[in-house]
């Protein structure tokens, strides 16, 4: 816990979704990488689920995800795996993105 009692996840503006081990977690780590260039993308793997973050804002693009799946891909199957996400989500045809918003 942070000195003033809350938690890390509460004073951080990591963001990014927690998705269901498997292929559609696998290519969003590699799209996460490739429409997110500079950023580093960090990856928790926890056998059963894998968190993917980086700091304030992360995009994947349904063109990425065909690319790593290498079949044609529809942004709502995403929504399937997705078991829980960091920050705020914005969901579109073409991609999702993940962002911090701080409040003032």
């Amino acid at each position: 816990m942070a000195e003033n009692g809350i938690g890390t996840a509460y004073v951080n503006n990591r963001v990014g979704p927690v998705l269901r081990a498997g292929d559609i977690a696998l290519a969003a780590i590699e799209a996460a990488r490739e429409d997110n260039p500079g950023k580093e993308i960090r990856v928790d793997d926890k056998i059963a689920y894998v968190r993917i973050e980086t700091d304030g804002e992360l995009i994947l693009r349904r063109e990425t995800m065909e690319k790593a799946l290498g079949r044609p891909f529809r942004m709502p199957e995403l929504e399937v795996d997705l078991s829980s996400f960091a920050g705020r989500i914005e969901t579109n045809p073409e991609y999702v993105r993940f962002y911090f918003t701080k409040k003032i």
